[in-house]
């Protein structure tokens, strides 16, 4: 059970972050705020106030910075996009939850199991929600939407990876612990924080993979400033690369590990214009992936030989995986445009002994269940339009285009592809997207220049030539 501790930290979290609006720059403010509720607050811990989603780790940090902004500061704040297709994503956000709910008014049973319908106070609910989700979204397409605030982005993940690789080395020694003792209960299974022969950590978390995934976000964010930064401080962040990359070994997620193979090479030795044109290319992926899985294009056998090849338990989870899409996908084809709607309808039980048969682990078919197409084109298109609008508008603007927004994109990017095995997306993931649709939205208009003092990246020497070239 939750201690009085967990509800005391979300009740002065607001306090919190006022003092941070009222003593840090506005650009430092907004992306701790969000940050350090997401890393420190209590997880599964909410108010369940009546006609409201509930207000836990991720909402009251996105209202506290929101309230913030705009009664704090007087600041102004826009949901509107400039691009006409993040408008119509915008108008899906209302119009998604209301079609959900007057498509299924009626309960649903699996023999000992009743679904009660879904009323219109449910989709008062499931908007507000989104709304509260996709605040973020708002505030940092309005405040970090330049270079120095994207800066500033990469400065705090690696910051904040330093600080959290005390905890994680903590419970990768002695088991993951730290939500027992300071909040009084664990939350997750215990039995999936045991990985190849030790612990993964979970520190304040939903799951050790949320943590492995924070932790690639700090490593590659360390290794883009070791590269950016002035010579004079490399050493320093030579150092704090190799550190970050030694707390994700102890993180024992090999999904991570994949993905920091994939994007350090794309952070050092790739020009930002590429950097983003691999990031709205892996954004696309993502969107297609239901249409490629639900025609079999996704080579699912293979993927899971090869994962048995490389461990048996890893082959066994991700067959575990695919086989619940599958149904999953089945169950959601019946109400394909508007979903099940909540209170479990997307899922599918036993109908003798009321036992869930499916585990729903991927963000896609989560919303896809829950909201059909309509809600998952919002919520994933909402996702990728930043990174296809950066890219098309770095066509015309590489001379201008930061090598920070490049990196920012590729986090994005991976991201969503962790959207696929798993439900990684956070405030803060929103938060970069804002920024970034802000920053193409600057590019679009002119506003962008490289006026910040940040000099292009160097030209590299060329290569001696070789007998092999």
């Amino acid at each position: 059970m939750p201690n009085a501790l967990s509800f005391l930290m979300l009740l002065i979290w607001p306090i919190v972050t006022f003092v941070m609006f009222a003593r840090m720059p506005l650009e430092r403010a907004l992306i701790w705020s969000i940050l350090g509720g997401y890393l420190l607050l209590p997880p599964l811990v909410n108010f369940d106030l009546p006609l409201l989603p509930p207000l836990d780790k991720a909402t009251i940090p996105n209202l506290s910075a929101f309230a913030a902004c705009v009664l704090m500061l007087g600041k102004r704040v826009s949901i509107l996009p400039e691009v006409a297709l993040g408008k119509l994503l915008m108008v899906l956000i209302v119009v998604s939850p209301v079609a959900t709910v007057l498509t299924n008014p009626e309960p649903v049973t699996f023999g000992v199991v009743y679904l009660p319908g879904m009323t219109i106070r449910d989709a008062l609910s499931v908007m507000i929600n989104q709304l509260l989700f996709l605040l973020p979204f708002f505030l940092g397409r309005r405040f970090l939407s330049d270079e120095k605030a994207m800066r500033e982005i990469l400065i705090a993940l690696v910051v904040a990876g330093l600080i959290y690789s005390v905890p994680i080395v903590i419970e990768a020694r002695l088991s993951p612990q730290l939500n027992i003792w300071i909040y009084g209960f664990f939350q997750h299974s215990f039995e999936q924080m045991v990985r190849f022969g030790g612990f993964r950590p979970i520190v304040f978390l939903y799951h050790g993979l949320w943590v492995a995934f924070l932790v690639l976000m700090t490593l590659v964010s360390a290794v883009a400033l070791a590269r950016l930064e002035p010579a004079d401080n490399r050493p320093r962040h030579i150092l704090i690369v190799l550190w970050l990359a030694a707390i994700l070994l102890l993180c024992r997620s090999v999904g991570p590990v994949i993905y920091a193979i994939g994007l350090i090479p794309l952070v050092l030795v790739v020009k930002p214009t590429v950097q983003v044109r691999v990031a709205a290319v892996l954004a696309l992926i993502v969107v297609a992936y239901p249409m490629l899985r639900g025609a079999d294009l996704i080579p699912v056998d293979d993927m899971v030989e090869r994962a048995y090849a490389f461990d048996a338990a890893r082959g066994q989870s991700l067959e575990f995986r695919f086989d619940n899409e599958a149904v999953l996908l089945e169950r959601a084809s019946e109400k394909p445009l508007f979903g099940w709607g909540g209170y479990g309808r997307n899922m599918v039980f036993d109908p003798e002994t009321g036992k869930s048969l499916t585990v729903p682990d991927g963000r896609w078919i989560i919303v896809i269940g829950l909201l059909g197409w309509v809600g998952y084109i919002m919520e994933f298109g909402l996702l990728a339009l930043p990174l296809v609008y950066l890219a098309m508008q770095a066509r015309s603007q590489a001379n201008v285009l930061s090598p920070y927004a490049g990196v920012i994109a590729l986090i994005l990017a991976a991201n969503m592809v962790d959207l696929l095995p798993n439900a990684t997306l956070i405030p803060f993931t929103w938060l970069m997207a804002g920024a970034i649709l802000g920053y193409a939205e600057a590019l679009r208009a002119g506003r962008v220049t490289r006026a910040s003092g940040i000099e292009p990246l160097p030209e590299a020497p060329p290569r001696p030539r070789t007998v092999i070239g």
